[in-house]
């Protein structure tokens, strides 16, 4: 079984067994979205000592905790499942969340997270993001959940979308090569 040196910031005792069945490691628990300073604390010392993966749930309590978190300590890491990896296989109504996940995807998101950049400097405009239909247009939703599927950041709005490419330092090419293999899947119903 595969050891993780980063602890893993997840939000539940549930996410934390899930895991633990998938690969050996450490875990810090939020209890919810209503992470406090005490939990921010033991993260700020995890980050210093071994290094952070903060893998929520795809939701949106889940995206609450990783502003939180990345905005309190910087250069944490990030693991993603999409909600489709996160949901109850017996039911499209349940919840979602990395209890859910199988082991194998599980693995795959801790095998490509993706890091904060600090430098933080834009690397993709709100024009070129316009223009390639990923905000203003009634198929822009569903470009970005692909996009963030593609790109392995999760599912973004269109305000948060921006932010969370300069975050992790995807420019536009980047993006529109992401875009250009999106758009060549046979399952694509974007067009």
């Amino acid at each position: 079984m595969k050891k993780i040196k980063e602890i893993i910031v997840v939000e539940g005792k549930d996410d934390t067994k899930r895991i633990q069945r998938a690969v050996k490691a450490d875990t810090i628990e939020t209890r919810g979205s209503a992470i406090n300073d005490e939990i921010l604390e033991r993260i700020a010392l995890a980050q210093e000592t071994r290094g952070v993966i903060v893998f929520t749930d795809p939701d949106g309590p889940g995206e609450k905790i990783r502003k939180i978190i990345s905005k309190n300590i910087p250069g944490v890491k990030h693991a993603f499942i999409t909600r489709d990896q996160g949901r109850h296989r017996k039911s499209v109504k349940a919840s979602l969340g990395i209890e859910h996940a199988s082991f194998d995807d599980i693995k795959e998101a801790l095998d490509k997270v993706v890091e904060e950049r600090m430098d933080a400097k834009e690397t993709v405009s709100r024009a070129f993001l316009i223009r390639e239909g990923l905000i203003g247009t009634d198929k822009a939703r569903g470009l970005r959940e692909a996009l963030g599927e593609e790109l392995r950041i999760g599912y973004t709005n269109g305000k948060q979308l921006k932010k969370r490419l300069t975050m992790f330092g995807f420019t536009e090419p980047d993006v529109k090569a992401a875009l250009d293999r999106i758009r060549k899947e046979p399952y694509n119903n974007e067009s």
